[in-house]
């Protein structure tokens, strides 16, 4: 009987040990599948702060022509000539001046937060690399 129970306790130790190995295994799976979603974010942050950048260099630059063109003095002679092709090309300077206006207010606002997002990132980092150390020189896993 003795032997028995013995036997029983090292298998309940046996599944305790399989529990936590596979309970350990998990925490690793989800630790690197996090690191992997943050490293994507990085790259789309990448990318959006490139169209950030464009919006702010191309949107001055079409609200700048779009007024230069409605304020030289032959506009309104093309206007005046021209009934249809006026009443369009009004429409469409003011829509570029429009969505240039919206356009660049997107921009500088992405701008802002990819900016806080990459210090709060950074600072994920080093509070990673910080545990990781620590963790490290407690286990003596150097």
């Amino acid at each position: 009987m003795d032997d028995r129970a013995a036997n029983h306790g090292d298998n309940e130790n046996f599944v305790n040990n399989d529990d936590d190995e596979l309970a350990n295994t998990a925490r690793a799976n989800l630790l690197t599948l996090m690191d992997t979603f943050i490293q994507q974010i990085l790259n789309i942050r990448k990318t959006l702060l490139g169209v950030s950048i464009s919006a702010l260099i191309l949107a001055p630059i079409a609200i700048g022509l779009s007024v230069y063109l409605i304020r030289h003095p032959s506009f309104f002679a093309i206007l005046e000539i021209e009934n249809e092709f006026g009443t369009v090309l009004s429409v469409l300077l003011g829509s570029v001046i429009v969505i240039s206006c919206v356009w660049l207010y997107a921009g500088i606002k992405q701008y802002r937060k990819i900016g806080s997002w990459s210090s709060r990132y950074n600072d994920y980092l080093n509070e990673k690399r910080e545990i990781n150390r620590k963790i490290s020189s407690q286990f003596g896993l150097e």
